[in-house]
């Protein structure tokens, strides 16, 4: 599956990748040692992810992350 990134929230970016590893909260913060809340405030944007992070989570999860300029017209 693929998203576009530019057309989401941050916070909308980490559900999508937890909900497509089909893992609970729980889980899911396990694998990136975060807590259930944690990840629940991260989802919900009261919590911020560091990029060091968010690209720790894509490795772990086989995201990839694929940062494209846009040709000027």
């Amino acid at each position: 599956m693929k998203i576009k990134a530019n057309d989401y929230k941050a916070n909308e970016i980490v559900k999508i990748i937890r909900e497509w590893s089909e893992l609970t909260q729980k889980d899911f913060g396990k694998t990136i040692s975060r807590s259930r809340d944690s990840i629940n405030n991260i989802e919900n944007g009261r919590n911020r992810m560091f990029l060091n992070d968010f690209i720790d989570m894509c490795q772990k999860h086989n995201v990839d992350i694929i940062i494209e300029k846009k040709s000027i017209k």
